[in-house]
């Protein structure tokens, strides 16, 4: 099996909005972004860092375009798989299947935990949740993006910060 290495530099995009992603990724260097841009404001889902698995989820499972966006915000170093070789990987080795079963799993439950957190919390209690599991992230997000993350202009993010 051949797995592509992939280099790219901070604000590149992987993935574009209206193109169908066709790879699963491994971050093994830098911060990934994955958003939307809806009104001309933009969504961020969710970050990605080292040693975590991405793709843009709705266009390589059903192999369509997307309305999402995947970019590096720092320079990156990935791992890709493409779609046919993630299949035919799934099809020859059960424990390769069971491996992104479990993965994909994973991955609804954080996406599950995230829609809770915007549904059931306000700014201040959403911030302190990030602040609380992505400590990792603080220093190397902006504050735009953590805005954007938060569902917040930046002058509310700010405000909620200087209440600290």
């Amino acid at each position: 099996m051949q797995i592509g290495n992939y280099f790219l530099f901070e604000q590149y995009p992987i993935s574009r909005e209206g193109q169908t992603c066709h790879y699963i990724y491994f971050v093994k260097k830098g911060l990934l972004k994955l958003f939307s841009i809806h009104n001309d404001r933009e969504f961020i889902m969710r970050f990605f860092l080292e040693n975590s698995f991405v793709t843009v989820f709705d266009s390589f499972t059903y192999n369509k375009a997307s309305r999402f966006q995947l970019m590096a915000l720092e320079d990156c170093e990935l791992s890709l798989l493409h779609r046919d070789k993630y299949e035919a990987l799934c099809k020859s080795d059960h424990q390769i299947e069971t491996f992104f079963r479990k993965l994909i799993q994973h991955t609804a439950a954080k996406m599950h935990e995230r829609i809770t957190e915007i549904l059931e919390n306000d700014a201040t209690a959403h911030y302190q949740l990030f602040l609380e599991g992505n400590r990792q992230l603080i220093q190397r997000v902006s504050l735009g993006d953590l805005a954007n993350y938060l569902g917040l202009t930046q002058s509310s993010l700010s405000k909620i910060r200087a209440k600290k």
